[in-house]
């Protein structure tokens, strides 16, 4: 289940990149000029929005957090109209000042409520500010949670690898959004979060989720990265971790009326929930939620946290969490109607130990969805004998609930999840290393329809009979 942010918190934030000013002229388009085959715009409104970096902090202090941002600035109208909207929604800004040159801008002209024409002003910076960057960044490190690095390539942040180590030196958490350069220069973020076709250039295309996962583990491995957050549009967000494992979150289920900003506030989701000490599926599944918000807007614009709660609140309850059979099966068939694919495993799960953790991972990174089916005490105690289970149903089912990688769990009473298998028809089953193929029940009335059988790693010295013996002889 996605989190509720609160709605206000002590968490500092500081984000470093690129701001632009959106600047959009609104009016009617009801004939076609004489001169050209173009439409005429009688505009009857001018709306001026911060973008890029600036739209990340604003975002930022919409979702409750405090917000400095960092960057550089033309002296002339178009930064002293975005310093006064970023000043009135409580960002404290810290702008470098570059003579003899303007401030990114980008027109869009909208008729209609369409966008007929977007027009760029924008040229690099007439000197290198990167050190001066660089410099203002250090001042607020002191009392920061979490940088986040907004890179759109413009030339504020030429030096990505002097920020990135000046913060892990201060013992703060970094995020970073890049845009066109090599992934090595951001080595040591916590996230990196590119979307497809920037990942696709350092890694490579790939051929499925798998495939995905795996070269995503190669790249953070090689730039000691975190883990890897990868925006993938209308098929939502694949979190990827070092060990080559990855969770799917599926998009909102949106009408999208413009995408424009979108990558901005998964940005600010994932600082804001680095700073809050969330898990990075917690913050991912979050930041989705707001930017699928974003999407139903016209242009760059902030999502609160009251709104991200309200779209969490009407998010249905079968998403995620504890459910029995009947709603299990109806929540897996509307997730594979979505394109969901299916990974299903059972067990005790008695007392939860690292074996068990390490391959619920592994087993939710072979599909978009992991069910865990349960056995009962009346069952656990047929299989395992007097004195088990030492935890009880519900607690097993909490604590496996509470784990990032499950997204569903239930309870079965039967000595075997054959029937659950009969019912859902997953499309992976999957097994801990301590098992044979061959014994894996159910194995063939999945293959029997197509599915997949997996054994995964076998995970050492992790065993819930050796842990009760330990617990027993001290």
């Amino acid at each position: 289940m996605t989190r509720e942010l609160p709605l206000a918190t002590s968490s500092r934030i500081v984000v470093v990149g690129d701001v632009m000013v959106d600047r959009y002229w609104y009016g009617d388009a009801h004939r076609i000029s004489q001169e050209a085959p173009v439409p005429v715009v009688d505009v009857s409104v001018v709306e001026d929005r911060p973008g890029g970096a600036a739209n990340v902090a604003l975002n930022v202090v919409a979702m409750g957090a405090e917000c400095t941002l960092v960057s550089a600035v033309g002296t002339d109208e178009a930064a002293e109209s975005m310093r006064d909207k970023l000043d009135g929604a409580g960002v404290v800004c810290d702008f470098v000042e570059v003579a003899d040159w303007e401030t990114t801008l980008k027109l869009r002209v909208l008729g209609q409520r369409q966008q007929l024409i977007r027009l760029d002003f924008e040229r690099p910076p007439p000197e290198p500010v990167a050190d001066r960057v660089l410099g203002a960044v250090e001042r607020h490190l002191a009392t920061a949670d979490t940088l986040i690095i907004e890179d759109y390539d413009k030339g504020v942040v030429d030096a990505p690898e002097g920020i990135v180590a000046a913060a892990k030196k201060a013992g703060v958490a970094v995020v970073a959004d890049p845009k066109f350069k090599d992934l090595d220069r951001y080595a040591g973020a916590d996230i990196v979060k590119p979307n497809r076709t920037e990942f696709e250039h350092v890694a490579g295309a790939w051929t499925d989720e798998a495939d995905l996962a795996r070269r995503g583990g190669e790249l953070l491995d090689r730039i000691d990265g975190g883990t890897l957050v990868v925006t993938l549009g209308g098929d939502g967000l694949e979190v990827i971790y070092r060990d080559g494992t990855s969770q799917r979150v599926q998009a909102s289920n949106v009408e999208i009326y413009d995408v424009t900003g979108a990558g901005d506030t998964v940005a600010a989701g994932l600082g804001v929930a680095s700073s809050l000490g969330w898990s990075v599926l917690d913050g991912a599944r979050m930041a989705n939620l707001a930017a699928g918000l974003v999407c139903t807007r016209i242009g760059t614009a902030a999502v609160t946290a009251a709104e991200i709660n309200r779209a969490i609140a009407r998010q249905p309850a079968a998403e995620h969490g504890v459910l029995e059979r009947d709603a299990l099966i109806a929540a897996v068939a509307t997730a594979r109607a979505r394109g969901g694919k299916i990974v299903f495993t059972n067990g005790c799960f008695d007392i939860l130990h690292a074996g068990h953790v390490g391959y619920l991972a592994q087993a939710r990174g072979l599909g978009d969805r992991l069910v865990v089916a349960v056995n009962d005490d009346a069952s656990a105690a047929r299989l395992k004998g007097n004195g088990r289970p030492v935890n009880n149903l519900e607690s097993r089912m909490r604590v496996l609930d509470g784990l990032a990688s499950v997204d569903w769990v239930t309870p079965f009473s039967e000595d075997t999840p054959e029937a659950l298998l009969s019912a859902l028809r997953p499309d992976v089953l999957a097994k801990g290393g301590d098992y044979a193929e061959s014994e894996v029940v159910g194995a063939d009335f999945v293959r029997s329809y197509g599915g997949a059988v997996k054994v995964l790693g076998l995970f050492e010295d992790s065993s819930t009979t050796s842990i009760i013996d330990r617990i027993k002889s001290d």
